[in-house]
């Protein structure tokens, strides 16, 4: 699940947070996120998306799932994670990530 190529390797979360920018759509846009997070864990960081409260809580979602998007500290890669809780992202990471060799 990686997005393998030359990539900026982040050595902050002010870095990271700009990669991450490239694969949401523009905070505050139409059906956009209204914000964007970091949580820096031992070799990445995730960059997570809030979106606004739904106008009708109890119709189902327009878009459902969406992603998390993790990057490595190591070399850079960008590997997209199921919306979960910070926590549960980092260790679905753990499982999946395999290493480009980039």
């Amino acid at each position: 699940m990686a997005d393998n190529g030359s990539r900026p390797v982040p050595s902050t979360p002010e870095e990271a947070l700009e990669i991450g920018r490239h694969h949401f759509p523009e905070v505050g846009s139409p059906g956009g996120p209204s914000g964007l997070f970091v949580h820096e864990f031992d070799v990445g960081y995730l960059v997570r998306a809030s979106w606004p409260a739904p106008a009708d809580p109890q119709a189902p979602p327009a878009d459902p799932g969406g992603s998390n998007v993790a990057i490595s500290k190591i070399n850079g890669d960008v590997t997209f994670l199921p919306n979960h809780p910070p926590e549960e992202a980092v260790k679905i990471y753990h499982r999946w990530y395999r290493p480009s060799g980039s």
